[in-house]
């Protein structure tokens, strides 16, 4: 497997005399398997020479997979110059997370509408066939991919690419599920003492992979100010990975802000930090032009989520929500967030409330604070697992506790996911978004219509 990184920069194109050595492109990165299959990730500014170098290296028709992260501007923006897309012939494959408001075709159709571009999107004489992707493992352009959503302010995949015998990880933009990563003072950063199960799934994600193409915008300094903003630090992506035994991790999606020297500065700050934990992965920034072979040998497979049967965006949309919550601004935020997305929302201000109105009618998802008069939620929590109507309830846990000690106790409880305050609204409307959609999962996987094989974890390598 090889792999080509034709653009590293994330949020807008940042050419010019202090981006020359690590690009100003955004993110594109190339894929080639053994059987000469084609991936790439991403379609940003970099997907312009990108395109040009596959139709000036063969006169036949190309065949091409595309694997959108999501669809926020930086990602697509090079969609339109990509030249494989005017060859009549070529096959051109878009894959990308559903949930949005619409289709891939019609978010990629927008930006070549002819106010903003002269050929209108179905002009192209390419064949285009437009995949939309939930969570699961699927069998694409002749490997094995597994797509997990990632923590983002829109629905965000990262993909993770198994072919000839090796394994590579994309994973851009994701931000740490929470602000502590690790257990408190743990004798060696291993897998199991990561503290919040949304990034303990992330660590499994990537366990085993050569390769983890990580997100690593900001500095630890700069990360307390773009909080909610949907991106990692340096320390996260390959304090993770390394945890993970990932053997290599790419640092991509550069700020714009960050020139040249400031980059250089990051990659060795991080080589640092995994010196400093103990461990020996590689480490370094991504640029354009770098190029790697990913040599194979026994890689093993990660268990990807089964495939529930394809019900499209609209089964994510008009849900029963129950916000519960003893703070009337945060319930009203919620409930503008979520009815956004065609939710039924209804509120409680306490927990007694909340277990009546799940009595009366239980919802499909709960939004449940912490500290409420009456009754707590780790208190509603207890009792909603004790009943078997309620015992697999999604329970997202909203609070302004953010400490360790918090975190813990409420996943030992049965949440199912934990959030911050102060949150972004698209912020959580994706979380509400990943966890109805894994809710769909599990009951297809209750009913027994899916089998799992082959599954590995970090902590089985421990």
């Amino acid at each position: 497997m090889r792999v080509r990184f034709w653009g590293t920069r994330g949020s807008i194109a940042a050419p010019g005399p202090d981006t020359v050595r690590f690009g100003g492109n955004t993110s594109c990165v190339e894929v080639t398997t053994g059987g000469s299959d084609c991936f790439m990730f991403d379609c940003g500014t970099g997907a312009r020479a990108l395109g040009a170098k596959l139709v000036a290296n063969t006169s036949k028709p190309i065949s091409v997979t595309i694997l959108f992260s999501h669809t926020h501007w930086d990602h697509i923006q090079g969609f339109p110059f990509f030249a494989p897309l005017f060859i009549p012939g070529s096959r051109i494959t878009v894959c990308g997370p559903e949930g949005s408001g619409r289709s891939l075709r019609e978010v990629l159709a927008g930006q070549m509408e002819f106010t903003y571009f002269p050929v209108e999107i179905g002009q192209l004489p390419a064949t285009i066939t437009f995949q939309e992707l939930g969570e699961g493992t699927y069998e694409i352009g002749g490997a094995r991919v597994v797509a997990q959503y990632l923590h983002h302010p829109a629905m965000t995949l990262g993909y993770r690419v198994e072919a000839d015998g090796a394994a590579v990880v994309y994973a851009c933009d994701h931000e740490p599920f929470s602000e502590m990563l690790w257990h408190e003072n743990p004798a060696r950063r291993h897998a199991e003492f990561i503290v919040h199960e949304g990034d303990r799934r992330h660590a499994r994600f990537m366990a085993g992979a050569d390769m983890v193409i990580h997100d690593g915008q900001y500095t630890p300094e700069e990360f307390p100010s773009k909080k909610n903003w949907g991106h990692s630090t340096y320390e996260y992506a390959v304090g993770l990975a390394a945890a993970a035994r990932v053997r290599q991790v790419v640092l991509t999606h550069h700020d714009p802000a960050h020139d040249d020297a400031l980059v250089e500065e990051i990659e060795a700050r991080a080589r640092g930090y995994v010196t400093d934990l103990g461990y020996h992965v590689q480490v370094c920034c991504a640029y354009e032009g770098l190029e790697l072979t990913l040599e194979p040998h026994d890689v093993g497979h990660v268990a990807g989520a089964p495939l529930a049967p394809h019900s499209g965006r609209d089964a994510l949309r008009g849900r029963h929500i129950l916000v519960v919550d003893d703070d009337a601004d945060t319930r009203a935020l919620a409930k503008h967030a979520l009815s956004q997305d065609g939710h039924i929302v209804t509120e409680a201000s306490g927990g007694r409330e909340a277990l009546a109105l799940i009595d009366a009618q239980p919802p499909d998802l709960l939004l449940l604070d912490l500290l409420m008069p009456d009754a707590g939620g780790l208190e509603v929590l207890t009792i909603l697992r004790s009943r078997p109507a309620t015992a697999a309830l999604p329970v997202v846990v909203l609070t302004g506790f953010n400490d360790e000690v918090s975190t813990r106790t409420s996943f030992e409880h049965g949440a199912t996911d934990y959030l911050t305050k102060p949150f972004s609204l698209p912020q959580l409307a994706a979380r509400v978004r990943a966890c109805l959609a894994r809710a769909g999962l599990e009951f297809v996987a209750d009913q027994g219509r899916i089998a799992t094989a082959g599954e590995r974890r970090p902590e089985d390598d421990e």
